[in-house]
């Protein structure tokens, strides 16, 4: 069990705080018995799904019947596909890269007629226990140490990696949410661990900070308890990577909390100069923040709009300013292209922005003046409702 610090709810300080963490708390006592009754890493996903062109590459990779029917298949393919879609251990690209995906990508797609043919190939393919073993070796059940303060606010910062790893870019935005903390007087745990995930150490926290996390990381019931957490109060704020997967095999990770779907990121050149715009948005996020900044970064682009799903908009991003494009490929959303947004969801409430490749824009005031409204919105600090656009 996690080492934690459970404060009395007779503690002084802000009363709505320590009110909703007492909520938080009779749930887990609710469903804690569920989150506990498994005994080692047996509630993966796709640990029993069938091999399709929607299986993550690093599992069609690590059976070898599987690898040898697609080298069969589509050998001109297999033979081009690059290196990093191919690995069989996280962290790793092609852990967030399909079959299916991969093909489009490299601009080879399959039509809808090859595509069945492939997946009735690939379902052939039988599912071993080993294989099993395989799919759910990069989740955990591994519970933190985590020693929380006696701060009225307290941040869990989540930096788990199963895709791609930002390095230096995630560990700019652990500083970055240390010292806005700091100068709150907010405590900050850091964990990179999913056993986390669990109702009892989620009732702890006002919000959860997904710091350029990547790749699938969650077992059933860690998704399943953060779902609780959400929808009964809790908080979260996406970091740049925690939105820019390719695949997500979680639903609700992907529509309620995110809104938008990643397709692309800028290339040649990959690191841009652009213009950030600020909505003075119906949650007030944007209240005080400079309304217009230029920022070098990586650019992200989405299926659609989040503004269609719901969701308001606290800054956007102008096309004229930079080249969206990914290796010929145009990632112009238009007009209306959101770069950070909040959402409510359930009696919670969730933020992302798709600012943070780089460590060096956690140094730029604009976005750390943005990330602490981000994160002062998405704590409930002030108490104020999550109002929907």
């Amino acid at each position: 069990m996690p080492a934690i610090t459970l404060r009395p709810t007779t503690q002084p300080g802000r009363p709505g705080a320590l009110a909703r963490r007492a909520a938080l708390g009779l749930a887990a006592l609710a469903f804690g018995t569920v989150a506990h009754a498994a005994q080692g890493i047996i509630d993966c996903p796709l640990r029993d799904a069938p091999y399709s062109v929607d299986t993550p590459m690093m599992d069609l990779m690590a059976n070898p019947a599987a690898k040898a029917a697609l080298e069969k298949e589509l050998p001109v393919f297999m033979k081009q596909i690059p290196p990093m879609f191919m690995t069989t251990q996280a962290p790793s690209l092609s852990a967030i890269m399909t079959l299916r995906g991969a093909t489009e990508l490299l601009r080879q797609p399959i039509d809808e007629v090859r595509v069945k043919q492939l997946d009735t190939v690939l379902a052939g393919v039988a599912i071993t226990d080993e294989d099993k073993k395989a799919r759910c070796a990069r989740y955990d059940n591994d519970r933190p140490e985590l020693t929380l303060t006696d701060a009225d606010i307290q941040v869990l910062v989540f930096d788990k990696v199963n895709g791609f790893d930002h390095g230096e870019g995630t560990a700019a935005a652990t500083d970055a949410v240390r010292t806005i903390a700091q100068q709150n007087g907010w405590g900050v745990s850091v964990t990179n661990k999913g056993g986390a995930f669990t109702p009892e150490t989620l009732a702890q926290f006002d919000v959860v900070v997904w710091n350029n996390v990547s790749g699938d990381v969650l077992t059933l019931s860690q998704r399943q308890a953060f779902e609780d957490y959400i929808n009964q109060g809790g908080g979260f704020l996406g970091i740049h990577g925690s939105g820019g997967d390719f695949i997500y095999l979680w639903d609700w990770y992907l529509s309620e909390l995110l809104g938008a779907q990643f397709i692309g990121h800028t290339m040649n050149p990959h690191y841009q100069d652009a213009k950030v715009i600020v909505e003075q948005d119906i949650n007030g996020i944007g209240r005080e923040l400079q309304t217009e900044w230029v920022l070098n970064d990586e650019w992200y682009s989405f299926a659609q709009s989040p503004r269609s799903a719901g969701a308001s908009i606290v800054a956007t991003i102008d096309e004229s300013s930079y080249e969206p494009g990914m290796g010929g490929i145009s990632l112009r959303m238009g007009e209306d292209h959101p770069i950070a947004w909040s959402r409510c969801v359930g009696d919670g409430r969730a933020f992302y922005t798709a600012i943070g490749h780089l460590p060096q824009v956690y140094e730029v005031e604009p976005n750390i003046a943005l990330l602490e409204r981000a994160l002062t919105w998405s704590a409930a600090v002030d108490d104020a409702a999550c109002v929907k656009p």
